[in-house]
């Protein structure tokens, strides 16, 4: 029961309502800078794994959910490449972010070093892999939006909210309105500024704990 307690308060269910609430969506900060010339793809063979694998680490992102909080961002291990393979493979939506190399800054090179990686080598030609999303669904009625990275340099860029509106406006022309995302608290404003709220159902997410801990 302890466990399951402590998963709850790791994750945020947010759903995504095509009506907006009488607040609307928060602004965008208008002192954020622009981002620099970006291009981008629905096109899934465009995505290296390698080179996700390389963009999620440099942005402390995990895939395992039962992390703490407090968890410091060097104990982050790179999500394992042949289940992001499968991941990527088996995803309803795959929107990739591209920028030119010279408008980075060589964010994350230290952890990068400390596992053997690469992370300037995400590139496109002359191109970085700098932003990436995904949604799996079950092509009918729900969709969930996963993986949301962008690179520490053109993050509080809008580039992320491009990435989900992407998402989300595919989603809706599929008839696809029930859109959740699993998130943590820190992670909970930007997927406001999205348009996700909490669900009106007032349900709560609740993740399988049991056998964890072997």
């Amino acid at each position: 029961m302890a466990a399951s307690a402590k998963v709850a308060r790791l994750t945020t269910l947010a759903l995504f309502s095509p009506t907006p609430t009488p607040s609307g969506p928060k602004p965008i900060n208008p002192r954020a800078r622009a981002p620099p010339p970006i291009s981008i793809s629905m096109d899934p063979a465009l995505v290296d794994p390698t080179h996700l694998q390389s963009l999620m680490l440099a942005c402390a992102h995990s895939c395992a959910l039962r992390l703490s909080p407090a968890t410091p961002a060097s104990a982050i291990e790179p999500v394992d490449l042949g289940k992001l393979r499968t991941a990527l493979a088996h995803s309803f939506i795959v929107v990739s972010v591209f920028c030119g190399a010279r408008y980075l800054a060589d964010a994350g090179e230290e952890e990068g070093q400390r596992f053997g990686l690469d992370l300037g080598l995400a590139r496109q030609g002359e191109q970085r892999l700098v932003g990436f999303g995904r949604a799996v669904s079950d092509l009918g009625l729900t969709a969930s939006v996963h993986d949301v990275v962008v690179h520490p340099s053109l993050q509080r860029r809008g580039i992320g909210q491009k990435i989900v509106d992407k998402i989300t406006r595919v989603l809706h022309s599929r008839g696809i309105y029930d859109i959740s995302a699993l998130c943590t608290e820190k992670e909970r404003p930007f997927f406001e500024a999205c348009g996700f709220g909490d669900d009106m159902m007032g349900s709560t997410t609740m993740l399988y704990t049991r056998n964890v801990h072997k």
